[in-house]
């Protein structure tokens, strides 16, 4: 999120000092480095949480269209950004591979026909295919199908330009081509000891070097808190009215990753299915080839955990460190409403690496054991936001708090996550930079950076069309 809001206000503003402060010795070491995250690039093609059944058995879909619009955002701002010379070969971080769902039993393919009959009806989802036919399905996911009881009813979908993301690549480009510009500062190794608002509306800024134990404090007219699970600590320290009553749920993911060659090689797809129920919406289980560092990988997960750490290096006080008067009734009133969800992530903690490989094997009957070793993902801090009646309601998605002044702004909160980053720092430039934006110089930039921007591709199907035709030919998707 930092990356790419820095790289935005770049191309839109050359002469603006930027200093992008790092906690960790090296760039993108939690959530955005490859192994901490799916790499999905989520669109809404197969992650069937985005399109809950309702009562009646029919599907909602708004949310998928919006995710999707939002991903063809970023698709846009990396495809300039590749055209420009700017970022590198595209296979260095994003990387052609199918996205599909899978459903197994009456209810399922019920379901799973259900969504793509609503999807397929919009210009958006236009490509998506679907069978129950298992011949095709050797053709689509061989591991999934073979030695498969025939007589199961399965089905699928399948969007073929979907994308694998190494979101901890494709940073550490950004922040490297950054690092080459004037009036650019990287403090690695520098967490923030202090964060306070000057009388004039300025932030008075100070970090501490890890390595050298010298402080260093600066002031800044505006300052984004991109910090992942570490943004929430942030925002409470900045003591904006805007950060009342927020709390954090945090939970920990694993993956069972595959590198066998031999295994790898027959399966080039995310292969997305139905969370358990109780599952919070990041236990998606998926089969999923990845990309990282130019390896290619299976993984299958994620399995989620309970844990008091906000971040993957974090502390253990982090989530008691949190604790405010303004929002301790919020975050008692999730605990009590979700028991059902904790005892399910204690349950995840304690399963056994058999318990991983069954859960598997509806994925890949012919798993074993022996080939898939256990990682750990990164860690997910859900947003406890205040109800009106003051007590709490648990967010799966992501939101941007922003000071009234515009001079401060923040991200909480997990998936979609990385996949819709321009379109999130969209908002915030709009909301912090808002005289600036609407000057036709910085209007006529972001055309550029973004060519759909100010109208809608959930609407607008010829843009949309025009727009697709040219990333999936930049970024070498099509």
């Amino acid at each position: 999120m930092s990356a790419t809001l820095g790289m935005m206000l770049r191309q839109l503003d050359p002469s603006l000092n930027i200093v992008m402060v790092e906690r960790l010795d090296h760039v993108a070491h939690e959530s955005t480095d490859g192994w901490n995250n799916a790499g999905t690039g989520h669109a809404g093609y197969c992650e069937l949480n985005y399109t809950p059944e309702t009562d009646d058995g029919d599907v909602t879909i708004d949310r998928a269209l919006k995710i999707n619009a939002q991903f063809e955002v970023s698709l846009q701002f990396w495809s300039y950004l590749v055209e420009q010379g700017i970022l590198p070969e595209p296979t260095q971080f994003i990387n052609r591979t199918p996205h599909q769902s899978f459903v197994w039993g009456e209810d399922g393919v019920a379901f799973l026909k259900r969504r793509w009959e609503r999807l397929k009806e919009h210009h958006l989802f236009q490509e998506m295919e679907y069978t129950e036919n298992l011949d095709d399905l050797e053709e689509w996911m061989p591991l999934v199908v073979n030695h498969r009881d025939r007589s199961e009813k399965v089905a699928a979908t399948r969007i073929k330009h979907g994308a694998d993301v190494d979101f901890g690549s494709l940073t550490r480009n950004m922040v490297q081509w950054l690092e080459t510009q004037p009036n650019f500062e990287l403090m690695l190794s520098s967490p923030v000891t202090y964060l306070d608002q000057n009388s004039d509306g300025s932030w008075e800024v100070r970090v501490k070097n890890q390595k050298s134990g010298e402080s260093t404090t600066f002031e800044a007219g505006f300052v984004f808190l991109g910090a992942g699970g570490g943004a929430l600590p942030l925002l409470q320290k900045s003591g904006i009215d805007e950060a009342r009553g927020y709390g954090g749920f945090p939970v920990s993911g694993q993956w069972l990753v595959c590198q066998k060659p031999e295994i790898v090689k027959q399966h080039h797809s995310k292969v997305y299915g139905k969370a358990p129920i109780g599952a919070p919406p990041m236990s998606v289980p998926h089969l999923d080839t990845r990309i990282i560092n130019g390896e290619p990988a299976l993984l299958f997960g994620p399995f989620a955990g309970f844990t008091t750490r906000f971040l993957k290096q974090g502390s253990i006080f982090d989530l008691f460190g949190s604790v405010r008067a303004n929002n301790l009734l919020p975050m008692l009133s999730v605990s009590r409403h979700n028991m059902d969800l904790t005892r399910y992530l204690i349950g995840e903690v304690f399963q056994s690496h058999k318990d991983r490989v069954d859960a598997l094997r509806n994925f890949f009957p012919d798993a074993r054991e022996e080939d898939w070793t256990l990682k750990m993902a990164g860690q997910r801090v859900q947003i406890i936001k205040q109800n009106p009646e003051g007590g709490g309601k648990l967010e799966f998605g992501t939101e941007i708090v922003a000071a009234k002044d515009g001079s401060l702004a923040a991200l909480l909160g997990a998936s979609p996550g990385a996949s819709t980053a321009a379109n999130a720092m969209l908002d915030v430039i709009e909301r912090c930079f808002g005289d600036k934006i609407k000057t036709p110089d910085w209007q006529s930039r972001m055309k550029e950076l973004v060519p759909s921007y100010g109208d809608s591709l959930v609407d607008n199907e010829e843009l949309l069309n025009t727009v697709r035709a040219r990333t999936l030919s930049t970024l070498k998707l099509g």
